[in-house]
């Protein structure tokens, strides 16, 4: 299974929204995600990665403050309080949401 990054953001480009989900196989959902100016997210019901694809800013997760560049890795536990801020105009990310309600146990 392969997935292309440019034709995912192309895909999403056609919706009217800022995420679209890609791929989906048990508790595993990927999508891409793509805000506009203001990340308007909130807490999710399942343990969430994200992976830049393109651009920086600042990541706010569970009150820490960090930035982000492509490429990295962020972890979100299910029920936390998060967003994308500060972000670039080119900003966009994966998004695997996965395992259970909740969240996993750590």
């Amino acid at each position: 299974m392969k997935i292309n990054t440019t034709e995912a953001l192309k895909k999403l480009a056609e919706t009217n929204s800022p995420f679209l989900t890609v791929f989906e196989h048990g508790t595993l959902s990927v999508e891409v995600y793509e805000p506009e100016k203001v990340d308007l997210q909130q807490p999710h019901a399942r343990d969430e990665v994200y992976i830049v694809i393109s651009g920086s800013g600042e990541f706010l997760n569970d009150g820490a403050r960090t930035t982000f560049q492509p490429g990295d890795f962020l972890f979100v536990p299910a029920g936390i309080e998060h967003r994308f801020e500060n972000f670039t105009e080119d900003f966009s990310t994966w998004v695997l949401f996965y395992g259970p309600e909740g969240g996993e146990q750590a």
